[in-house]
């Protein structure tokens, strides 16, 4: 998939079009992408970052970043991405202006949206008005009960089970492996200590069993209390794992909260436990999900 940040970087083309911000790249998402695909013409994503209601001051705790939601963008298959850079100036644009520079001006002749899509100056635009405008606009049902909203609220509560089955996927949570306390590895579990980025959602605090590189993993959410921590981290042990992976970006997926964090009352009761969690991942399974839309 081809990922510019302007119209100018497109070739002329008919294309046909999604737009929307596609955080999560849910099942819901998956049909207005499919939609754009089967529309005929070349297929391409207009796209927001950094979140549209980020830049206008209030705090988003999305589910992928930005490079990660590129990634399933071109897995759903669609030949490009067109990111446009949403700040305080950007969402002054009318709907009209946004017609005719990012649809008309990069060649649209099929518009393909979620029902309900608005976009604009205070969201004044509507298909109706793109209808107008002579483009052949094709609105998707909603699938019903999906939504990156109900899907933070179950990561957030710990739901990666039920979350993976409104994703359509796991949920995951990614960053760059950097040092960390060490202790892992003294304790016979070393760990990959993630730095997340500010602005991604991470899960209830627990242990998980998920998986990373294809390797099957045990993952930790929280603060370490059993140490007294208080800072929160994110860190994963790969199950039979060798290689160092120190600054390298790591996607993990969480595939089921195995328990709560939790202080105890010597390390070597911490340690058994820990060996228990780590047998629940080998028998771990993957999560069932949704019917594809």
């Amino acid at each position: 998939m081809k990922v510019v940040r302007s119209p100018e970087e497109l070739a002329p083309a008919r294309r046909a079009v999604a737009i929307g911000m596609f955080d999560g790249v849910h099942l819901g998402h998956r049909r207005v992408l499919e939609a754009a695909r089967a529309a005929g013409p070349t297929s391409t994503v207009v796209t927001f970052n950094p979140h549209p209601r980020t830049a206008l001051g209030n705090r988003v705790e999305l589910l992928t970043t930005r490079e990660r939601r590129l990634e399933l963008l071109a897995d759903a298959g669609l030949d490009e991405a067109l990111v446009l850079e949403f700040d305080l100036d950007f969402a002054r644009t009318t709907p009209e202006e946004f017609a005719e520079n990012y649809l008309r001006g990069i060649g649209a002749e099929v518009v393909v949206v979620g029902a309900g899509f608005r976009f604009g100056h205070r969201r004044t635009g509507d298909l109706a008005l793109l209808e107008s405008l002579g483009f052949d606009v094709r609105a998707v049902p909603t699938f019903e009960g999906v939504s990156s909203s109900a899907i933070r609220a179950l990561v957030k509560a710990g739901e990666v089970d039920h979350a993976a089955a409104l994703l359509g996927r796991p949920v995951e949570i990614e960053g760059v492996v950097v040092s960390g306390d060490a202790r892992g590895g003294t304790l016979g579990f070393p760990t990959a200590n993630l730095q997340v980025e500010h602005d991604l959602l991470v899960p209830a605090y627990g242990i998980y069993a998920g998986a990373a590189l294809e390797t099957r993993a045990a993952i930790s959410v929280g603060v370490n209390p059993h140490y007294g921590g208080v800072e929160q981290r994110v860190e994963a042990f790969l199950i039979d794992y060798e290689g160092d992976l120190y600054g390298q970006r790591l996607v993990v997926e969480l595939w089921r909260k195995l328990r709560d964090e939790r202080s105890f009352e010597s390390e070597a009761e911490l340690v058994a436990q820990i060996a228990r969690d780590v047998e629940e991942t080998r028998a771990a399974e993957r999560p069932v999900y949704a019917a594809k839309p």
